[in-house]
């Protein structure tokens, strides 16, 4: 009987945690507003290495930013000439720090992979790199919060599953007991 009693107790309290409702603050008690989500989705980049050179260049509608580094040790290319043609269409690029390079477009870049060739002079150094830009359409889907299910909606159910199973469990130590009792026990 005390088994069945625990049981039940159990069962109850696991029930009442599962449907608790969600505290909530009030007025003058909440942190203020969310901090705003560290990370978005990443802007569109390409690469384009070589045995001398890495030039990375990072889209951002119509504002690129590249950055050419030397491939052994990544150090920024000091003193570099930069050309750089996409689709091959020349872009004229703007010097901002060594090895930093900025260029405005005209019109920003269409959707689908576009071709990038640089041409890099950097004192007695000279090289042409080659890469490729994949630009994807983005999507016009927002996701929703309340078009899937939250865990809070399956509260209840797991609450009542719960509650299920110790009854079945506080049924079947009770039938067992009054098996033990009519036959006598077990001393």
């Amino acid at each position: 009987m005390k088994a069945s009693l625990t049981l039940a107790a159990w069962s109850l309290a696991a029930v009442l945690a599962g449907v608790t409702p969600q505290a909530l603050a009030g007025e003058g008690h909440d942190h203020g507003d969310a901090p705003a989500p560290a990370a978005g989705p990443a802007l569109p980049r390409f690469t384009a290495v070589s045995e001398l050179f890495e030039l990375v260049g990072v889209v951002d509608g119509k504002h690129i930013t590249l950055y050419l580094d030397r491939f052994a040790d990544n150090s920024p290319v000091k003193d570099a000439t930069l050309e750089l043609q996409l689709d091959g269409k020349a872009i004229p690029l703007e010097t901002h720090a060594d090895g930093e390079f900025e260029a405005t477009l005209q019109d920003a870049l269409n959707p689908g992979v576009v071709s990038v060739t640089a041409t890099v002079v950097a004192g007695q150094d000279a090289d042409l790199l080659a890469g490729e830009l994949d630009l994807h359409e983005q999507a016009a889907e927002v996701h929703d919060e309340s078009a899937g299910p939250s865990l809070q909606s399956y509260a209840g159910w797991l609450g009542a599953g719960v509650l299920v199973i110790g009854l079945v469990g506080w049924a079947a130590l009770r039938k067992g007991n009054a098996r033990n009792r009519s036959a006598g026990g077990v001393a």
